[in-house]
């Protein structure tokens, strides 16, 4: 099983979603953008250099916010998402052809992929509880 970091940016109650580009796979779902964790790599800085490498975003990624397993066709992952902080950095997309602030409250009425949708569910939840 893979481990795979994502990232909860959130800003004035909406979260930072992107979407995967045509020739990726799961190509069009939506997603809480980070990477696969290399060898000997702890979470927070794989998913600060997938969202440099990416997106071009300079972020500060902490706590540990959810966690979900999801078996794929391609094979199964362990997703872990990260309160993460946007620092600097001008967007560009490589992977994925778009990238929206979405409104929490909305983050279910979007095709998000299978393994993201437990973490936009713990979000909302989390965010009732505010």
């Amino acid at each position: 099983m893979k481990t795979v970091t994502a990232a909860i940016i959130v800003r004035a109650g909406n979260v930072f979603l992107t979407r995967r580009g045509p020739k990726e796979r799961l190509a069009g779902y939506w997603e809480f953008p980070g990477g696969k964790v290399e060898d000997g790599e702890q979470l927070a800085e794989c998913l600060e250099r997938e969202l440099l490498e990416e997106l071009g975003l300079r972020t500060k990624a902490g706590d540990v916010l959810a966690e979900s397993e999801f078996h794929y066709e391609h094979g199964a992952i362990r997703l872990i998402a990260l309160d993460t902080q946007l620092i600097s950095g001008e967007l560009h997309l490589t992977v994925h052809d778009r990238a929206e602030w979405v409104p929490i409250g909305e983050l279910t009425s979007y095709q998000l992929a299978p393994a993201d949708i437990p973490l936009a569910e713990k979000l909302q939840e989390r965010h009732r509880e505010l």
